[in-house]
Protein backbone atom coordinates (compact mmCIF):
# COMPACT_ATOMS: atom_id res chain seq x y z
CA UNK A 1 0.00 0.00 0.00
CA UNK A 2 2.80 2.42 0.92
CA UNK A 3 4.67 1.50 -2.20
CA UNK A 4 1.59 2.26 -4.18
CA UNK A 5 1.06 5.67 -2.57
CA UNK A 6 4.65 6.76 -2.95
CA UNK A 7 5.11 5.53 -6.49
CA UNK A 8 5.82 7.94 -9.32
CA UNK A 9 2.99 8.59 -11.73
CA UNK A 10 2.93 6.46 -14.81
CA UNK A 11 4.53 7.72 -17.97
CA UNK A 12 1.25 7.77 -19.88
CA UNK A 13 -0.63 9.92 -17.31
CA UNK A 14 -1.82 13.44 -18.22
CA UNK A 15 0.68 16.27 -17.67
CA UNK A 16 0.15 20.03 -17.75
CA UNK A 17 0.27 21.59 -21.27
CA UNK A 18 3.40 23.49 -22.09
CA UNK A 19 3.50 26.52 -24.42
CA UNK A 20 5.42 25.85 -27.63
CA UNK A 21 8.83 27.39 -27.88
CA UNK A 22 8.98 30.46 -30.14
CA UNK A 23 10.28 29.75 -33.58
CA UNK A 24 13.75 31.17 -34.07
CA UNK A 25 13.96 34.14 -36.45
CA UNK A 26 15.98 33.18 -39.44
CA UNK A 27 18.61 35.48 -40.82
CA UNK A 28 16.95 35.28 -44.22
CA UNK A 29 13.76 36.80 -42.79
CA UNK A 30 15.64 39.68 -41.16
CA UNK A 31 17.55 40.35 -44.36
CA UNK A 32 14.35 40.33 -46.39
CA UNK A 33 12.74 42.85 -44.03
CA UNK A 34 15.75 45.12 -44.28
CA UNK A 35 15.78 44.96 -48.08
CA UNK A 36 12.07 45.73 -48.18
CA UNK A 37 12.59 48.69 -45.83
CA UNK A 38 15.45 50.02 -47.96
CA UNK A 39 13.44 49.69 -51.16
CA UNK A 40 10.39 51.53 -49.78
CA UNK A 41 12.55 54.24 -48.21
CA UNK A 42 14.43 54.61 -51.49
CA UNK A 43 11.18 55.04 -53.40
CA UNK A 44 10.08 57.76 -50.98
CA UNK A 45 13.41 59.58 -51.19
CA UNK A 46 13.44 59.35 -54.99
CA UNK A 47 10.02 61.01 -55.13
CA UNK A 48 11.14 63.74 -52.74
CA UNK A 49 14.37 64.25 -54.69
CA UNK A 50 12.45 64.61 -57.96
CA UNK A 51 10.19 67.21 -56.38
CA UNK A 52 13.13 69.19 -55.02
CA UNK A 53 14.91 68.92 -58.37
CA UNK A 54 11.88 70.26 -60.24
CA UNK A 55 11.60 73.22 -57.86
CA UNK A 56 15.30 74.05 -58.14
CA UNK A 57 15.28 73.86 -61.93
CA UNK A 58 12.21 76.10 -62.14
CA UNK A 59 13.73 78.66 -59.77
CA UNK A 60 17.04 78.73 -61.67
CA UNK A 61 15.26 79.12 -65.01
CA UNK A 62 13.01 81.90 -63.69
CA UNK A 63 15.78 84.01 -62.10
CA UNK A 64 16.54 86.11 -65.25
CA UNK A 65 12.87 87.07 -65.62
CA UNK A 66 12.54 87.88 -61.93
CA UNK A 67 15.63 90.08 -62.07
CA UNK A 68 14.37 91.93 -65.12
CA UNK A 69 10.71 92.49 -64.18
CA UNK A 70 10.50 91.80 -60.46
CA UNK A 71 7.07 91.85 -58.86
CA UNK A 72 5.71 93.76 -61.87
CA UNK A 73 5.55 90.42 -63.69
CA UNK A 74 2.61 89.39 -61.50
CA UNK A 75 0.42 92.45 -62.13
CA UNK A 76 1.39 93.42 -65.69
CA UNK A 77 -0.79 92.29 -68.59
CA UNK A 78 1.70 93.10 -71.36
CA UNK A 79 3.14 90.08 -73.19
CA UNK A 80 5.30 91.14 -76.13
CA UNK A 81 8.04 88.67 -77.22
CA UNK A 82 9.27 91.10 -79.91
CA UNK A 83 10.16 93.86 -77.44
CA UNK A 84 10.86 91.34 -74.65
CA UNK A 85 8.28 92.82 -72.31
CA UNK A 86 6.52 90.15 -70.31
CA UNK A 87 3.84 90.13 -67.65
CA UNK A 88 1.90 87.11 -66.46
CA UNK A 89 -1.33 88.70 -65.24
CA UNK A 90 -3.45 87.48 -68.19
CA UNK A 91 -2.26 83.87 -67.80
CA UNK A 92 -2.61 83.85 -64.03
CA UNK A 93 -6.11 85.35 -64.23
CA UNK A 94 -7.18 82.90 -66.95
CA UNK A 95 -5.90 79.91 -64.98
CA UNK A 96 -7.59 80.91 -61.74
CA UNK A 97 -10.93 82.03 -63.18
CA UNK A 98 -11.42 78.99 -65.41
CA UNK A 99 -10.54 76.59 -62.60
CA UNK A 100 -12.83 78.40 -60.16
CA UNK A 101 -15.81 78.38 -62.54
CA UNK A 102 -15.12 74.73 -63.41
CA UNK A 103 -15.27 73.83 -59.72
CA UNK A 104 -18.53 75.75 -59.27
CA UNK A 105 -20.05 73.63 -62.03
CA UNK A 106 -18.39 70.28 -61.31
CA UNK A 107 -18.77 69.97 -57.51
CA UNK A 108 -22.61 70.06 -57.34
CA UNK A 109 -22.90 67.75 -60.37
CA UNK A 110 -20.36 65.32 -58.92
CA UNK A 111 -22.10 65.37 -55.55
CA UNK A 112 -25.42 64.57 -57.22
CA UNK A 113 -23.87 61.71 -59.20
CA UNK A 114 -22.24 60.21 -56.10
CA UNK A 115 -25.43 60.60 -54.07
CA UNK A 116 -27.54 58.94 -56.76
CA UNK A 117 -25.13 56.02 -57.20
CA UNK A 118 -24.81 55.28 -53.49
CA UNK A 119 -28.27 56.05 -52.12
CA UNK A 120 -30.93 56.27 -54.85
CA UNK A 121 -29.89 54.27 -57.90
CA UNK A 122 -31.46 50.83 -58.50
CA UNK A 123 -29.02 47.95 -58.36
CA UNK A 124 -29.23 47.10 -62.07
CA UNK A 125 -28.25 50.67 -63.04
CA UNK A 126 -25.56 51.37 -60.45
CA UNK A 127 -22.68 49.42 -61.97
CA UNK A 128 -23.09 50.36 -65.66
CA UNK A 129 -23.69 54.02 -64.81
CA UNK A 130 -20.67 54.14 -62.53
CA UNK A 131 -18.52 52.48 -65.18
CA UNK A 132 -19.70 54.94 -67.83
CA UNK A 133 -18.81 57.92 -65.62
CA UNK A 134 -15.37 56.51 -64.88
CA UNK A 135 -14.75 55.96 -68.60
CA UNK A 136 -15.03 59.72 -69.11
CA UNK A 137 -11.81 60.07 -67.13
CA UNK A 138 -10.02 57.89 -69.69
CA UNK A 139 -10.86 60.16 -72.64
CA UNK A 140 -7.67 62.02 -73.73
CA UNK A 141 -7.70 65.73 -73.07
CA UNK A 142 -7.01 66.56 -76.72
CA UNK A 143 -10.24 64.79 -77.65
CA UNK A 144 -12.13 67.02 -75.21
CA UNK A 145 -10.41 70.03 -76.78
CA UNK A 146 -11.28 69.07 -80.35
CA UNK A 147 -14.85 68.27 -79.38
CA UNK A 148 -15.12 71.56 -77.53
CA UNK A 149 -13.79 73.59 -80.47
CA UNK A 150 -15.64 71.85 -83.31
CA UNK A 151 -18.90 70.76 -81.67
CA UNK A 152 -19.53 72.44 -78.34
CA UNK A 153 -18.36 75.99 -79.14
CA UNK A 154 -20.81 76.55 -82.07
CA UNK A 155 -23.71 75.16 -80.03
CA UNK A 156 -22.66 77.23 -77.03
CA UNK A 157 -22.52 80.37 -79.18
CA UNK A 158 -25.94 79.90 -80.78
CA UNK A 159 -27.93 78.65 -77.80
CA UNK A 160 -26.17 80.18 -74.77
CA UNK A 161 -23.98 83.15 -75.59
CA UNK A 162 -26.26 85.01 -78.03
CA UNK A 163 -29.45 84.54 -75.90
CA UNK A 164 -27.62 85.71 -72.76
CA UNK A 165 -26.31 88.77 -74.56
CA UNK A 166 -29.81 89.59 -75.82
CA UNK A 167 -31.27 89.33 -72.32
CA UNK A 168 -28.53 90.86 -70.17
CA UNK A 169 -26.59 92.94 -72.69
CA UNK A 170 -28.24 96.22 -71.66
CA UNK A 171 -28.23 95.59 -67.91
CA UNK A 172 -25.67 97.72 -66.04
CA UNK A 173 -22.74 95.84 -64.48
CA UNK A 174 -24.24 92.40 -65.17
CA UNK A 175 -24.24 93.05 -68.91
CA UNK A 176 -20.46 93.46 -68.84
CA UNK A 177 -20.13 89.78 -67.92
CA UNK A 178 -21.73 88.70 -71.20
CA UNK A 179 -20.09 91.01 -73.71
CA UNK A 180 -17.86 89.77 -76.53
CA UNK A 181 -18.00 88.42 -80.07
CA UNK A 182 -20.38 85.45 -80.40
CA UNK A 183 -17.78 82.90 -81.45
CA UNK A 184 -18.29 80.43 -78.61
CA UNK A 185 -14.71 80.13 -77.41
CA UNK A 186 -13.58 82.03 -74.35
CA UNK A 187 -13.37 81.82 -70.58
CA UNK A 188 -16.80 80.33 -69.92
CA UNK A 189 -16.51 77.76 -72.71
CA UNK A 190 -13.10 76.67 -71.39
CA UNK A 191 -14.51 76.45 -67.86
CA UNK A 192 -17.37 74.20 -68.97
CA UNK A 193 -14.97 71.89 -70.80
CA UNK A 194 -12.78 71.74 -67.69
CA UNK A 195 -15.83 70.96 -65.56
CA UNK A 196 -16.78 68.07 -67.85
CA UNK A 197 -13.24 66.73 -67.56
CA UNK A 198 -12.98 66.86 -63.76
CA UNK A 199 -16.49 65.58 -62.97
CA UNK A 200 -15.48 61.88 -63.33
CA UNK A 201 -12.58 62.31 -60.88
CA UNK A 202 -14.57 64.11 -58.19
CA UNK A 203 -17.63 61.88 -58.61
CA UNK A 204 -15.59 58.67 -58.42
CA UNK A 205 -13.86 59.75 -55.20
CA UNK A 206 -17.11 60.94 -53.62
CA UNK A 207 -18.86 57.71 -54.51
CA UNK A 208 -16.07 55.62 -53.00
CA UNK A 209 -15.96 57.58 -49.73
CA UNK A 210 -19.77 57.59 -49.46
CA UNK A 211 -19.72 53.80 -49.71
CA UNK A 212 -17.22 53.64 -46.84
CA UNK A 213 -19.79 55.05 -44.40
CA UNK A 214 -20.92 52.22 -42.08
CA UNK A 215 -24.37 50.98 -42.95
CA UNK A 216 -25.25 50.91 -39.23
CA UNK A 217 -24.97 54.70 -39.00
CA UNK A 218 -27.23 55.29 -41.99
CA UNK A 219 -29.76 52.65 -40.90
CA UNK A 220 -29.92 54.21 -37.43
CA UNK A 221 -30.63 57.63 -38.95
CA UNK A 222 -33.32 56.18 -41.22
CA UNK A 223 -34.80 54.39 -38.21
CA UNK A 224 -35.12 57.71 -36.40
CA UNK A 225 -37.13 59.09 -39.32
CA UNK A 226 -34.44 60.99 -41.20
CA UNK A 227 -34.88 61.61 -44.91
CA UNK A 228 -32.28 60.67 -47.51
CA UNK A 229 -31.00 64.24 -47.67
CA UNK A 230 -30.72 64.43 -43.86
CA UNK A 231 -28.80 61.16 -43.77
CA UNK A 232 -26.37 62.40 -46.41
CA UNK A 233 -25.97 65.88 -44.92
CA UNK A 234 -25.78 64.93 -41.23
CA UNK A 235 -24.27 61.43 -41.32
CA UNK A 236 -22.46 60.66 -44.57
CA UNK A 237 -20.79 64.02 -45.19
CA UNK A 238 -19.45 64.50 -41.63
CA UNK A 239 -18.08 60.96 -41.71
CA UNK A 240 -16.41 61.33 -45.13
CA UNK A 241 -15.50 65.05 -45.20
CA UNK A 242 -11.78 64.34 -45.59
CA UNK A 243 -12.37 62.16 -48.65
CA UNK A 244 -14.82 64.67 -50.15
CA UNK A 245 -12.35 67.54 -49.78
CA UNK A 246 -9.63 65.31 -51.22
CA UNK A 247 -11.75 64.55 -54.26
CA UNK A 248 -12.46 68.23 -54.82
CA UNK A 249 -8.76 69.05 -54.54
CA UNK A 250 -8.00 66.28 -57.02
CA UNK A 251 -10.40 67.85 -59.49
CA UNK A 252 -8.96 71.31 -58.88
CA UNK A 253 -5.45 70.02 -59.50
CA UNK A 254 -6.60 68.51 -62.79
CA UNK A 255 -8.25 71.79 -63.78
CA UNK A 256 -5.19 73.88 -62.91
CA UNK A 257 -2.82 71.64 -64.83
CA UNK A 258 -4.96 70.89 -67.89
CA UNK A 259 -3.22 71.92 -71.12
CA UNK A 260 -4.49 70.69 -74.47
CA UNK A 261 -8.23 70.94 -73.90
CA UNK A 262 -8.11 74.49 -72.62
CA UNK A 263 -5.67 75.49 -75.38
CA UNK A 264 -8.31 74.66 -77.97
CA UNK A 265 -11.19 76.63 -76.46
CA UNK A 266 -9.85 79.54 -74.38
CA UNK A 267 -8.85 81.71 -77.33
CA UNK A 268 -5.12 82.15 -76.54
CA UNK A 269 -5.25 85.96 -76.44
CA UNK A 270 -2.76 87.76 -74.20
CA UNK A 271 -5.04 90.68 -73.46
CA UNK A 272 -7.29 91.55 -70.57
CA UNK A 273 -9.84 93.94 -71.99
CA UNK A 274 -12.87 93.32 -69.79
CA UNK A 275 -14.43 91.05 -67.20
CA UNK A 276 -16.65 89.31 -69.72
CA UNK A 277 -16.99 85.55 -69.42
CA UNK A 278 -17.14 85.30 -73.21
CA UNK A 279 -13.88 87.10 -73.91
CA UNK A 280 -10.96 85.12 -75.27
CA UNK A 281 -8.12 84.82 -72.75
CA UNK A 282 -5.09 82.69 -72.00
CA UNK A 283 -3.85 80.39 -69.26
CA UNK A 284 -0.46 79.35 -67.96
CA UNK A 285 -0.65 75.89 -69.46
CA UNK A 286 -1.87 77.06 -72.85
CA UNK A 287 0.86 79.73 -73.00
CA UNK A 288 3.50 77.11 -72.24
CA UNK A 289 2.08 74.74 -74.86
CA UNK A 290 1.91 77.41 -77.57
CA UNK A 291 5.14 79.34 -77.01
CA UNK A 292 7.75 77.23 -75.24
CA UNK A 293 8.96 75.53 -78.42
CA UNK A 294 9.37 78.92 -80.12
CA UNK A 295 11.28 80.63 -77.30
CA UNK A 296 15.03 81.00 -77.81
CA UNK A 297 17.11 79.12 -75.23
CA UNK A 298 18.39 81.43 -72.53
CA UNK A 299 16.18 84.35 -73.58
CA UNK A 300 13.85 86.38 -71.40
CA UNK A 301 10.97 84.78 -73.28
CA UNK A 302 11.99 81.31 -72.14
CA UNK A 303 12.71 82.53 -68.61
CA UNK A 304 9.28 84.17 -68.40
CA UNK A 305 7.60 80.96 -69.49
CA UNK A 306 9.55 79.03 -66.86
CA UNK A 307 8.45 81.61 -64.30
CA UNK A 308 4.86 80.95 -65.32
CA UNK A 309 5.46 77.26 -64.66
CA UNK A 310 6.87 78.12 -61.23
CA UNK A 311 3.81 80.25 -60.48
CA UNK A 312 1.52 77.36 -61.44
CA UNK A 313 3.50 75.09 -59.12
CA UNK A 314 3.14 77.59 -56.26
CA UNK A 315 -0.60 77.95 -56.91
CA UNK A 316 -1.04 74.19 -56.75
CA UNK A 317 1.01 74.00 -53.55
CA UNK A 318 -1.02 76.79 -51.93
CA UNK A 319 -4.29 75.07 -52.85
CA UNK A 320 -3.06 71.80 -51.35
CA UNK A 321 -1.85 73.53 -48.18
CA UNK A 322 -5.14 75.38 -47.83
CA UNK A 323 -7.06 72.10 -48.09
CA UNK A 324 -4.90 70.59 -45.33
CA UNK A 325 -5.50 73.61 -43.10
CA UNK A 326 -9.23 73.43 -43.77
CA UNK A 327 -9.35 69.75 -42.83
CA UNK A 328 -7.36 70.33 -39.64
CA UNK A 329 -9.68 73.15 -38.57
CA UNK A 330 -12.72 71.02 -39.29
CA UNK A 331 -11.28 68.22 -37.14
CA UNK A 332 -10.50 70.64 -34.29
CA UNK A 333 -14.00 72.10 -34.43
CA UNK A 334 -15.49 68.65 -34.37
CA UNK A 335 -13.32 67.71 -31.39
CA UNK A 336 -14.36 70.88 -29.57
CA UNK A 337 -18.05 70.08 -30.05
CA UNK A 338 -17.56 66.55 -28.78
Amino acid sequence: MEATLGAEPATGSRSEPQSPAPAPVRRDDRLGDRIFKWLTAGAAFITLSLLVGIIISLVIGAIPSLREFGLAFFHTAEWDPVRERFGGLVMIYGTLITSFIALLIAVPVSFGIALFLTELSPGWLRRPLGTAIELLAAVPSIVYGMWGLLVFAPIFSDYVQIPLQNVFGGVPVIGALFQGPPVGIGILCASIILAIMIIPFIAAVMRDVFEVTPALLKESAYGLGATTWEVVWKVVLPYTKAGVVGGIMLGLGRALGETMAITFVIGNVNQLNSISLFDAANSITSALANEFAEANPGSLHESSLILLGLILFVITFVVLAASKVLLSRMEKAEGGRS
